[in-house]
């Protein structure tokens, strides 16, 4: 198989599809997926700052009713703030096939953009006073960067405050 060009397009996924589909303007960026890398591996190949590469993490409450978190890549979600702040009892995050079935998306490769089930999207807060983001596109191996308002505007997410240093 060759070696994928870097400056290619990435072909469509859900993600792109649907930020095309309501005139979201956003740049692709393909890296070399590294297995366990994850926002470190990604913002170190293309050269960005981890804060503003945010993780898709997907959650569960304590009715395994999933959600989904918007997460600076350098940030811990506190499981505890966060359920308090959306009313829960508990929240954790999902086992991989188990978000897999969520979110249609491969762990590595999840976008909060046209995911295969609807899901309440709750955003640190502080990600939306960042001027771009570099957010999963919907495939291991690809980010794209927009406006971090879209996930307000698009997605309906809902700000929250837990953020903890890693």
């Amino acid at each position: 198989m060759a070696k994928k060009d870097k400056t290619a397009h990435v072909s469509e996924t859900p993600a792109t599809q649907l930020l095309r589909a309501h005139k979201v303007a956003f740049t692709e960026h393909p890296y070399e997926y590294v297995e366990h890398g994850g926002t470190a591996e990604s913002a170190r190949q293309l050269g960005l700052d981890e804060h503003a590469v945010v993780k898709t993490l997907v959650m569960q409450d304590q009715d395994a009713k999933p959600l989904i978190v918007l997460m600076h890549g350098d940030c811990k979600v506190s499981t505890k703030n966060l359920a308090r702040q959306i009313g829960a009892k508990s929240v954790e995050p999902c086992k991989p096939e188990v978000a897999h079935r969520h979110s249609g998306y491969l762990v590595g490769g999840t976008s909060p953009f046209g995911t295969r089930r609807e899901m309440p999207i709750y955003i640190e807060e502080t990600i939306l006073a960042l001027p771009r983001i570099a957010i999963n596109g919907g495939r291991r191996g690809f980010l794209v960067q927009l406006d971090p308002q879209v996930c307000v505007e698009l997605l309906g997410a809902r700000p929250v405050q837990c953020a903890l240093a890693e």
